[in-house]
């Protein structure tokens, strides 16, 4: 994949219109919704979820944050929810992500890999084939409460510069970046996207100031 100079910028953790707004007047141009998580910030209501994703004008990417692991489940919250991208979080033990994208045809599927040593990326070569984009975290599955995004933590980029070096599909560099730190990941990745919730945020709320400064620190170096 080739380098990205001037990354697409996700935000996470949306919890309503207002800070949808928000983000996209600012330069988003993706949303993250978080559905039910077994840990981590910003999750919310189906309905919340559907209800801002509805909201939302093209051609602003609305991604489904899901831990399901079992793809008719996946199915029945995307159709509820309708929106037109799917994170997937955790791996999937029932059904294949080809099978996903069959069911729903024209929806996006990115899968997310926890980078967690040099295995992720045997990891990203395995499903590239099989989706749309690859979000690189800084989870950890093994724990005994699943950690599957949100930590607030960055990980090895070096390993995540690797995977986007031998993949030719779009990666997303998630995990603890912020302001002051953006730049210095757009320049070690050079990833497709950047995604963020907490680096962003006072509070749990989405934070104006913060994100004037990430937007800021992007396109200066245009």
């Amino acid at each position: 994949m080739k380098k990205i100079i001037n990354p697409r910028i996700k935000i996470c953790c949306i919890s309503s219109i207002e800070e949808a707004k928000t983000a996209i007047e600012l330069g988003a141009s993706a949303l993250g919704l978080v559905s039910e998580m077994p840990s981590g910030p910003g999750v919310i209501t189906m309905e919340n979820i559907k209800h801002i994703a509805a909201y939302v004008p093209p051609p602003i990417a609305t991604f489904l944050l899901t831990s399901k692991q079992d793809i008719n489940e996946i199915i029945k919250q995307h159709r509820f929810c309708r929106t037109n991208t799917i994170q997937i979080c955790d791996n999937l033990k029932i059904g294949t992500h080809n099978e996903l994208k069959n069911a729903l045809p024209g929806i996006a599927i990115v899968q997310v890999i926890h980078v967690t040593g040099r295995e992720s990326i045997a990891k990203a070569l395995a499903i590239q084939n099989d989706v749309d984009a690859i979000l690189l975290d800084s989870g950890d599955q093994s724990k005994q409460i699943k950690e599957l995004g949100g930590t607030g933590r960055t990980h090895n980029w070096e390993i995540s510069c690797e995977i986007r070096e031998k993949l030719d599909i779009p990666i997303f560099l998630a995990g603890g970046i912020k302001p002051d730190n953006i730049t210095l990941a757009i320049e070690q990745v050079h990833p497709f996207g950047i995604d963020l919730c907490s680096g962003v945020r006072t509070d749990d709320k989405l934070d104006k100031i913060k994100l004037t400064e990430l937007f800021y620190n992007v396109n200066k170096g245009i």
